[in-house]
Formats: C-alpha cells, structure tokens, sequence
C-alpha cells in the first residue's frame, strides 16, 4: 500500500512526476511494528475512525495495538504528510528560480527530514539582502572562486582586478573582504560542513546560564542558575524548561555553545582548507567569520529547538500521565452530597445534591466569624444533613479547607457520614465558564464551585471533563511548552480516559459525551437536545434518530455508551452492537437467553469460543467479549478510600522536623512529587527521596491522588516550602 502525491514537474515538458512514499515500511521501520499492522491501522484511521475505536474494538485488524501505539502511528503519518508537503513547497520554488538540476531533484525527493530538505534548500532560498549578496552584486563572486581554489600566493594582485569605485569597491581590501563574505555564506550553506558542528554541538555542546546584569535581586527564584554549567544533551527537561523560562523573562542570559569553540573550526579548516598560501589564509579568515556571525548561532538555534522539543515532549508526558491518575481517580459514586466550598470572611457556601448531582439546596454559614455563628453553622449542617438525607460530605481543601473539616467533625449527625477534603484546582475556573452558566443560570460563582466540589467527590471523570485541563493544576511549566502538542496530548488523554471507563448516556453531560469515541460536541449537543425533547433513550440504537448521527459516528460511539435501563442487557455492557447477533449465537448454542448467559458462569463456562473465530473477529475480541458478559459496564478505576490528615497538624508553622504524616500525591514531575499534608501547602518529595533505591521516573513509585506517609525533612517558613522524604517509612 502506498500515499502518492502529484508534485510540480519539469516545466519545459509540463510533466508531472508521481512521487511514491512508502509511509507503512518507514513507519514500521520506526515504531518496530509490522508492516501489517501499520497499514490496516492507517487504512481504519484514514476512514474516519478514532484511536480509542481502533484499539478496543478492531484488535483483529492492526494485531492487538494499544492506544499509545496507534496514536503514534497517526502521528508519524500526519508528520510524513507536513514533511512532504513542505517538499512540495521546496521543488516548486526552485523550479521557478530556473535552478533545479536532476541531482538536487533526486536528493530532494530522497530526503527523510525537514531538516535535510531545508539544508538543501538554504542556498536557493530567498534572503533578505546579506553581506554575501552585496558582494555578488559588486562582482565579487568570481573573485571568491578563485580564493576557494587556494592556488594563489598574492591575493592583492588578484583583487586588484576586481576594484570598482562604481559598484563600491574601493580598494583590494574592500574586494577581499567581500569575497570573505560570500565564501563565509557558502561555507554556512554547506551541507557536509553543517553536519559536522551539529554533530560537535551533541557531542560537545554545554548549557550555560548567568545572571542578567543589575538582576539579582529580582531573579532571586531564579537563583539555582544564577551560575549554571552542565552538558547540554544531558539536561534533564525541567531544568530546560525552567532556564528558557527565566531567559524569556530577562532575568538570565543562556547560552548552548560547544565547550572549545576552536573544535568546530578547526574541524571545518580540516575539511575545507587544503593548501598553504595567502588565497588558504583568505578562506581560513572567511571560515571563522563565517562560524561566528552565522552558522554557530543558527546551528545553537536549532539545537535550542531542539533541546526545547525534547524537553516539551518530556513535560506533556509527565502533565498527561497526572491528567489520566487524575481523571481516573476513585469515584464515591451515585450518594446524597453535601458539598462545602470553605471561607473565613466570605463564609462557607453550602450546597446539597442528589444521588445525581443535581442542586437541591445552598445557602451560607459563617462558622468563623463568632462563636455563636459557629453553633449555628454547626446546628444548620446538621439540620441539613437530616433534611436531604446526606451520605456524603465534601470540603474544598482551599483557603479554610482543615478549619472547616474540624466543624464538620464536630457535628452529630444522626447516620454515620463520611467527611472527605477535595481538591479546588480549576473549581473558579469552572464556576466563572459558559458550561457553568449554562448549567446553573441563577445562581452566582460561588453556588456553582461548591456543585463541582461535591460532584467531584462523586465521580471526578464526569466533573473535571468541564474544565480545561490546563486549569486542573497537574503539570509542570504548562505554558512554557508547545502548547498546539500539549492540547493535542491533553486531548488524547480525556478522550482515552471517557471511553475506557464508559459514559451512561442518559444522564452525562455534553461535555462529557464531546470526548466519546466519534461524537464531538457539535454531536453532543444533538444528543442532550433530543434527550431533553424526547425523554430518556431506550436503547443504543435510539441514537441513530438523532439529527446527523449517521452509521459512520454510530458505530464509532455506540461500545463506549450505556443504556442502564434498556431492556437489552448488552446495551449495559463495552459490547459493541456489531457483536450483538454473535452473543445471540452463543446463548442460543446453550439454550440460554443472553441476559441468562450474563447472569451464570455455568452457562458461559460450556462456550467454546475458539467455534466462532472468524477473519474480523478473533481471539482478542471473542475475550473480550466473554469479560463484558461476566461483568458487564465494569468500571476500570479503583475502589473509593477514605483519608484523614494528622489531626495536629493544620499550619505550616505546625510541622516540625522528623514528623512522620499521612499525606496525598498532588502532582508528579520529573524530578519528583508533590504531596499535601493537610497545611495548605504542598510538600516536595524529591526524587532522591522517593525510594530507598535510585529513581529514574518519580511514576515508577507513585501515582496521583496515591495515600503515602512522609518524613518532614526541612520547613523553609521564609519561602513557604516543605521538604518531605518517603526514604525508610
């Protein structure tokens, strides 16, 4: 199977050269996948059909590839497609200049990289006018043929001929430094010479970082660099990151050069330079201007981009994994809520929900303000809890978080409640957005924070999918990396995580049903609107009545919805309704329906399943069949745990040195994790202080929303940080 694209041919004939790229064998080749496997996985994505789709339901087809695999596979192709298309751009640009030859053609045609195609490019390419251009213009260029050739002992002499007051060229010199400069631009186009400092610049390249002049004082968070030297290669992404950051600030001057200079031009003189007369001195002079006013700074350009990629690579992926722990975190499930947002001035804003989030009832309590408020806020909980039959109670763990924790505790309620402090990030940006206001119109952003604080408790998945990723408060140097990869990454991972756990389409929201495999939120809306027109659906197939909800989008999103109350047992289940006839067969061959086939594993254990294998539907997918029909709609995340802080602890002028204290994963970085002790502010576990054994990847030890107990190491009250070790706990 191959991609072929129509390019530009020779003008003269007015041809046309078909150019065929192999994508599958390079990306095979890259991604050490079989050829057959790339292909029918590109051959499903080319036809509409998503990642989550591909790899939960057409296993059969691109040989049991996961998500990770599949998306890297769309990656590279979409990369190819750029690649191939900037070719395109290159071969019509120098066709029009009237310079192609077929050994640039071929060269152009052959290369793999942006990076080839734009080095081959880089002499043909359009400039603003340069030094090198001036000269050629004052006829300076066969002058620089001649010092090239290095054949002369007296290069006065031979300038002398090209002087020229007219054009500017006022002397020998003034024609010598010309010519210097056209051949400095040719040595800085010039393929092979490139190759080599890039190469010098990875093995050799240092990072170095100072303080900008007169900004000591108000670089001070950047005072770990104030004096940096390290490998450039060998630079691990957060410290990129962090010195690019305060570059881009002003607050410090970096620099990514090899550790000798004179490595690289003497390399390049080795390469060039092959005689010893005036006409070699000439070059020599033109080599080092040329290292140093242009190719040394584009080639540090590049390798910044370089560096910065590598190290926005690295950032997204640790964001996205938080995202997913996040995302995937225990849900309490469908229970009565009483949900507090927490303030001390302000008051606490109390709301009560149902078993499905809905808003019953909110008002405020101003628990610390006196103390017969206090009783009062305490006596208004209680009544609370009694009057809406509350199971469950959420704290915002913000400003006020422990302090109204405690006056929970105080309450006596009649039936034995569970108190859990939850996470704020991203509540105020949730209650200030258009999804907020769409969904509670009347009531201000205060009513609204403390909904999503209590129907985060209940099932996060649901709730946190309203707010921008970015705001949820999981990742490192978030807006100093490509944010157009970093949303893509982002977008990834809420769409994987919906469609893992499966979405109850009779009470998700839009939001919600956006990430499902094939939807979108133009589809979502549809969705909700016809709910709300025509009454909750009865089955999956019900959805084929929604407004351009055609065959194509339904069978990309029907296996990742739920019908809990269609009287098809499988619209309960990841079972997709292409299989449902084959679940018929089954049941039928033990004399069984198959709600009676779901309900005992006597009767599934008489199945045989290798009988009914066929080309589309093997091994894989017959398994995960039988999985579904043993627990159907299973959620994949883990069982809901109750966790308390240190009862003595609720400052951070609390903490001592040596305390041992329970505490919850707020976030992972790449060099190591934050943990909450219960004192409104975060603690940083280091990754030397992870495990009693050297940690290469702070996930290989923890996981967020992880109940860990820390060690106190140091408390710097000054700069409001805490140091927490979880060595020998």
């Amino acid at each position: 199977m191959h991609f072929i694209f129509l390019m530009p041919g020779i003008r003269p004939h007015n041809t046309i050269i078909i150019v065929t790229m192999d994508y599958i064998n390079i990306i095979a080749t890259a991604l050490n996948l079989g050829s057959r496997q790339v292909e029918k996985t590109i051959e499903l994505l080319e036809q509409g059909a998503t990642v989550p789709f591909v790899a939960r339901y057409r296993k059969e087809a691109t040989g049991n590839l996961n998500e990770v695999q599949i998306a890297a596979i769309r990656d590279m192709l979409l990369k190819l497609k750029e690649i191939d298309k900037r070719r395109e751009t290159i071969i019509s640009s120098i066709e029009q200049q009237g310079k192609m030859t077929d050994e640039l053609r071929d060269r152009l045609l052959k290369a793999e990289t942006l990076t080839e195609l734009e080095d081959l490019y880089l002499p043909f390419k359009p400039k603003r006018k340069t030094r090198a251009s001036v000269a050629i213009e004052r006829g300076l260029e066969p002058l620089a043929d001649e010092l090239m050739r290095q054949r002369s002992d007296n290069v006065e002499t031979l300038a002398e001929r090209y002087v020229n007051i007219e054009k500017g060229v006022e002397s020998a010199d003034d024609a010598l430094a010309g010519a210097r400069d056209i051949i400095a631009e040719r040595v800085c186009e010039d393929l092979p010479v490139r190759n080599k400092v890039r190469n010098i610049f990875r093995r050799t390249a240092m990072l170095t970082s100072k303080v900008a002049k007169d900004k000591e004082d108000e670089a001070a968070k950047f005072k770990s660099w104030f004096d940096w030297k390290e490998p450039a290669m060998r630079a691990p992404s957060h410290r990129l990151l962090a010195l690019f950051r305060g570059e881009d600030e002003g607050m410090l001057n970096v620099k990514i050069q090899p550790e000798e200079e004179t490595q690289a031009v003497e390399a390049i003189e080795r390469q060039l330079i092959h005689a010893r007369n005036e006409a070699s001195s000439q070059v020599s002079m033109a080599i080092k201007d040329g290292y140093k006013r242009l190719l040394a700074p584009q080639v540090e350009t590049e390798f910044r981009n370089m560096l910065k990629e590598k190290a926005d690579k690295e950032a997204i992926r640790v964001f996205a994994e938080n995202l997913r722990q996040l995302l995937l975190a225990a849900p309490l499930g469908q229970k009565r809520t009483l949900a507090i947002d927490p303030g001390f001035r302000t008051g606490c804003k109390v709301v009560c929900l149902d078993a499905q989030g809905q808003l019953l009832h909110n008002e405020t309590i101003y628990p610390f303000t006196s103390v017969r408020e206090e009783h009062a806020a305490i006596s208004k909980l209680e009544a609370l809890a009694e009057a809406f039959k509350i199971e469950a109670i959420a704290i915002g763990n913000g400003t006020a978080g422990r302090e109204t924790e405690e006056i929970v505790k105080r309450c006596r309620f009649k039936n034995k409640l569970i108190a859990v402090m939850v996470s704020e990030s991203g509540a105020s940006v949730y209650s200030a957005s258009e999804v907020a206001r769409r969904e509670f119109p009347d009531y201000d952003v205060t009513v609204r924070g403390a909904v999503s604080i209590g129907r985060r408790l209940m099932d996060p998945l649901s709730e946190l999918v309203k707010i921008d990723p970015k705001s949820i408060g999981v990742g490192q140097y978030q807006h100093d990396v490509d944010q157009k990869m970093l949303a893509a990454s982002l977008q990834d991972t809420v769409e994987s995580c919906v469609n893992s756990v499966g979405v109850e389409l009779n009470t998700a929201s839009a939001e919600l049903l956006s990430y499902v495999s094939g939807i979108g939120p133009s589809l979502a809306a549809k969705i909700v609107d016809y709910r709300n027109r025509n009454g909750a659906f009865a089955n999956r197939q019900e959805l084929l009545n929604v407004e351009r909800l055609g065959n194509k989008a339904f069978e990309q999103c029907a296996g990742f919805l739920r019908v809990r109350e269609s009287r098809n047992p499988l619209d309960r289940s990841a079972v997709h309704p292409e299989r449902y006839a084959l679940v018929e067969r089954m049941a039928k061959g033990v004399g069984a329906s198959v709600e009676q086939l779901m309900n005992d594993k006597a009767l599934r254990s008489k199945i045989d399943i290798s009988q009914f294998v066929t080309d589309d539907c093997g091994l894989p997918t017959l398994q995960d069949i039988m999985k579904e029909l043993e627990k159907p709609g299973l959620d994949p995340r883990a069982k809901f745990e109750v966790f308390e802080f240190d009862k003595s602890v609720s400052r951070i002028e609390d903490l001592q040195e040596g305390m041992v204290l329970p505490g919850i994963v707020t976030n992972i970085t790449a060099f190591g994790a934050f943990v909450d002790v219960g004192v409104h502010q975060d603690g940083l576990v280091h990754i030397s202080q992870l495990a009693n054994r050297r940690v290469n990847d702070p996930a290989e030890v923890v996981h967020l929303h992880q109940h860990v107990q820390v060690r106190v190491i140091e408390v710097d009250l000054k700069r409001n940080r805490i140091s927490l070790s979880m060595k020998n706990i």
